[in-house]
């Protein structure tokens, strides 16, 4: 396919590990703009942590993107607070215009600097969200606004910086829009024509295993421990 430009790179983010709300947590969702060029190889962003690894990071999740097109819609929805004045609200390692959940697929490639991306996976949001902007619901409302952001494998190490344009080079699965993604998972989570939709498609380990659990014994999994408390 020919590239198309579908939005540009405002922001590239890494953060260090600190202790975090709950006793023996940690994080880095608290992330720096890092001025020029920046490397980024299959761990992600060079000089950017995770505070769990068990749950975040790892090539399936090596680069965290979230549109800053979504802030003006959570100030409206939360007022003026201080983790939305500028990018790295949310813990991305990217921020950009011009690019949202329903203009992505899943398994896109994309090219940024001269780093190539691989649309890994949406965002399932954590309680570590509650805590960032002290919203007890934090978690809960961006999953359901589909307002999640999504996680990149990288295909070909390179660097990227603020300015870069941001280039479709791959789209296998056109049908298959984040968006539509996160409807199945959150809206239409037992519909069985969708989730064999989406067990066909390249999943990460943690999700080929959810998918599975829905279908075999039709209940969706608990999301008590990943959205509540912080």
């Amino acid at each position: 396919m020919n590239p198309t430009v579908l939005g540009q790179v405002t922001a590239v983010l890494r953060g260090r590990a600190v202790p975090y709300s709950r006793p023996g947590s940690r994080s880095a969702i608290v992330k720096q703009a890092i001025q020029g060029a920046v490397a980024v190889d299959g761990n992600g962003v060079a000089g950017d942590e995770q505070g769990d690894t068990r749950l975040h990071g790892g090539p399936d999740k090596a680069v965290h993107h979230y549109p800053l097109d979504h802030y003006p819609a959570w100030r409206d929805a939360l007022g003026a607070l201080p983790p939305l004045d500028g990018p790295g609200a949310f813990g991305e390692n990217i921020s950009s215009t011009g690019i949202v959940e329903s203009r992505l697929c899943w398994g896109d490639q994309v090219r940024m600097g001269s780093v190539l991306l691989e649309v890994a996976q949406t965002r399932q949001p954590c309680w570590k969200l509650n805590t960032r902007f002290g919203v007890p619901d934090m978690a809960l409302r961006v999953q359901r606004t589909g307002r999640t952001g999504w996680y990149y494998r990288v295909i070909e190490p390179g660097a990227v910086q603020a300015g870069d344009a941001i280039t479709l080079v791959g789209r296998p699965n056109p049908e298959w829009t984040l968006a539509r993604v996160i409807e199945v998972l959150y809206h239409r989570p037992l519909d069985v024509a969708l989730l064999n939709g989406l067990a066909a498609l390249r999943l990460p380990p943690s999700w080929q295993r959810l998918v599975a659990h829905r279908l075999q014994h039709g209940a969706l999994e608990d999301w008590s421990a990943r959205t509540g408390g912080g």
